[in-house]
């Protein structure tokens, strides 16, 4: 109980700046990992997934680049505004193209890459949603 209390009231969570500022760096850290995966294994994952690895290059070298973004965006001690929410609206649009991609077949993904495709944007807009929410509580 207390550690909850602290973790709320006074840490972490209570501070909008400081969570927004993690979730940024949280995602750039999880996307740009994903990022290099698609550019080293591009290989493997084509034989897991079923992503040729011609666009998984390219798909690998997009995801460093944001990753690269968001980071700087979460440098300083207030995140711009304007910068965070198009973050956010990044990820919302990447979240339903990812599912319209596995829905319609875009990549020709194997069962395994349809799922992985679809937890991708569940995570990515679990990043959304909150640096959407910490972004209200830096105000």
């Amino acid at each position: 109980m207390t550690a909850t209390r602290s973790i709320t009231q006074k840490g972490l969570l209570a501070d909008g700046r400081r969570l927004l500022r993690l979730a940024l760096r949280l995602d750039s850290v999880v996307t740009g990992v994903n990022g290099l995966a698609y550019l080293a294994l591009a290989g493997p994952v084509d034989d897991l997934l079923g992503l040729d690895a011609g666009p998984g290059r390219v798909l690998g070298a997009f995801l460093l680049v944001y990753a690269a973004a968001v980071w700087a965006i979460s440098v300083p001690a207030r995140p711009h505004r304007h910068a965070v929410t198009a973050v956010v609206e990044a990820n919302l649009l990447w979240t339903i193209l990812s599912v319209v991609a596995v829905a319609l077949g875009w990549f020709s993904l194997n069962t395994a890459g349809g799922v992985w495709a679809v937890l991708q944007a569940i995570v990515v807009a679990g990043f959304a949603a909150l640096q959407y929410t910490a972004q209200r509580r830096a105000r």
